[in-house]
């Protein structure tokens, strides 16, 4: 099962895919056990996984922050694109979705690079403020929608000056763009997304990855 990109027929999605996908076993075997769950549009895509695993590779990046895991597939391919001293601090509420994701952590040889957070997400972020602000090199979004906005006021503050944050979803489908849809949380991506791209502090690319992808580069 696959997690068509957006805007992008399945034909030629999987000539992207022939052509460009490094998808490793063990990430292809999470993903297809992830697909049998009533939840597997959460999942990210293989394309999405493989191009934040360059941008990590390409930053080269040491410290990583996520929030919301799910089932581990783009903490997955984030902590195998750190070096072997790197470190990936996520975050999630769900005891279930991350106990399959510390399986395939632990199947690849990453869960030591991985600290996983079992709290609201607001509240372990407000935490590594106290100690850890600017010195997040990347940070992944991919959460409830309702408090994008409160998790990326704070990932702002975490990440170094030339470190990126990555928002999922911002295209919602392409329901962002219809005017005549006002349902709450479509309101609220839109809502976030001008906040995000009307933000001084950041030089900010939208891409039409997946379900949309916001790389907000901190100046």
């Amino acid at each position: 099962m696959f997690k068509q990109a957006f805007g992008v027929d399945e034909s030629l999605y999987r000539y992207i895919l022939s052509n460009s996908g490094q998808e490793s076993d063990i990430l292809a075997q999470l993903r297809e056990e992830t697909a049998q769950m009533s939840q597997a549009r959460m999942q990210i895509s293989p394309d999405q996984g493989q191009f934040m695993a360059l941008l990590v590779r390409l930053m080269q990046a040491k410290k990583a922050l996520e929030v919301g895991v799910f089932t581990g597939y783009s903490s997955l391919s984030v902590a195998m694109a750190l070096p072997p001293d790197g470190k990936l601090i996520a975050c999630d509420v769900s005891e279930e979705y991350t106990a399959i994701a510390r399986r395939y952590w632990a199947m690849a040889n990453v869960a030591d690079k991985i600290d996983l957070h079992i709290a609201p997400a607001i509240d372990t972020l407000d935490r590594l403020l106290q100690d850890q602000a600017g010195t997040f090199d990347f940070a992944f979004i991919d959460a409830d929608k309702g408090n994008y906005a409160n998790y990326y006021d704070r990932a702002i503050q975490l990440v170094r000056s030339g470190g990126l944050i990555v928002i999922d979803n911002v295209l919602w489908s392409g329901r962002v763009a219809d005017e005549t849809d006002h349902d709450k949380i479509t309101n609220t991506i839109r809502a976030f997304n001008t906040k995000v791209a009307q933000d001084d502090r950041v030089f900010v690319s939208v891409l039409p990855i997946a379900d949309g992808l916001t790389l907000a580069l901190k100046q």
